[in-house]
């Protein structure tokens, strides 16, 4: 890339690149590996924190000395927000959907240790109120940023780029092939950046997001959000890739009853995971997209002569948010 953006360093990187030979093993083929984004280091990790060394940096350029964003009351994004900033010396203020529930757990727990300040806003979860904080911030005399829902923007899509570049490193060290690539796809930014990524390196994988939400974006589908993003992000970085509705794989099939309900298929692949091998999902967004990989490998969708990398994007501490949902016997 040609461009000097910004950068803040919060996380460890790179992360592993492992092979999941039991779990492969269990489902009669085809070889499965995993890029561990949970292990990012950054408040107990996920895959936000790329975004947001890059997010912070812009933040911090601009001399903000608050940072405000959205997110549903288990966000994986809004956590990680709340402990870069922590790390940073920055205020923080989370608009979080419905309200304080009377037992405090999970991500929420997280967001209050890290001291920030919640505001919650019923059922807007991405970020409707934020016009309104903001003005109010502002007459307070704060220098807010807001960080967009989910940090997808091209900020947040340029960190997967890079993220990409890292794991072709990765991969040809270790002298590994791929065919697919399979993740959990709710704001966008990943999967623009992975598919730009595709397209600059050249890999040719295949790019599959397993959507995890029905809402749409800025009033817009959500396949037309991530089209849209791929190709700003495409132009921000001066490169000539362009991106159509053709290039997306969103695939929309495990949706189930919608967004952080969790069923049979996220529970199944939350306890093979773990028990295949000592790898923790969460329940509304690595345990259904896994849940759909395990479908397509089932349903010969992915074959067994296939090589798999599934992008494993955090989230784990939701599940004790989620413990009553979860089927532990």
């Amino acid at each position: 890339m040609n461009k000097d953006l910004p950068r803040q360093s919060l996380g460890f990187f790179p992360t592993p690149l492992i092979a999941l030979t039991r779990l492969s093993k269990a489902l009669g083929g085809p070889q499965i590996y995993m890029k561990r984004d949970d292990q990012t280091g950054l408040a107990l990790g996920g895959n936000k924190t790329r975004k947001l060394e890059y997010i912070m940096g812009d933040a911090l350029a601009q001399g903000a000395d608050t940072v405000i964003t959205a997110g549903a009351i288990q966000s994986n994004h809004c956590r990680q927000t709340a402990g870069a900033a922590a790390r940073l010396g920055l205020e923080c203020h989370l608009v979080l959907g419905g309200s304080e529930p009377e037992q405090v757990q999970g991500n929420l727990l997280l967001d209050k240790i890290f001291g920030c300040h919640i505001h919650w806003s019923g059922d807007n979860r991405k970020g409707e109120d934020i016009p309104a904080l903001v003005k109010q911030l502002k007459a307070d005399g704060k220098k807010p940023y807001v960080i967009p829902y989910g940090g997808s923007n091209e900020l947040g899509a340029i960190a997967f780029v890079e993220a990409f570049k890292e794991l072709e490193s990765q991969r040809l060290s270790m002298d590994i092939s791929l065919t697919h690539i399979v993740f959990a796809s709710s704001s966008g930014a990943t999967q623009a950046g992975m598919m730009l990524g595709n397209k600059i390196l050249g890999t040719g994988y295949q790019i599959i997001g397993i959507n995890i939400d029905k809402g749409e974006m800025d009033n817009v589908s959500f396949d037309q959000h991530i089209v849209a993003l791929a190709n700003s992000t495409a132009k921000l970085l001066d490169t000539h890739h362009e991106f159509s509705a053709s290039d997306l794989i969103l695939n929309a099939d495990y949706v189930g009853d919608g967004y952080g309900v969790v069923g049979a298929l996220e529970n199944e692949a939350i306890e093979m995971t773990a028990q295949t091998e000592g790898i923790l999902l969460d329940p509304v967004y690595t345990g259904r997209a896994m849940g759909g990989l395990i479908d397509m490998i089932r349903t010969g969708q992915i074959k067994q002569s296939d090589s798999v990398l599934f992008w494993h994007t955090g989230g784990a501490p939701a599940l004790f948010a989620y413990a009553g949902d979860l089927d532990v016997g």
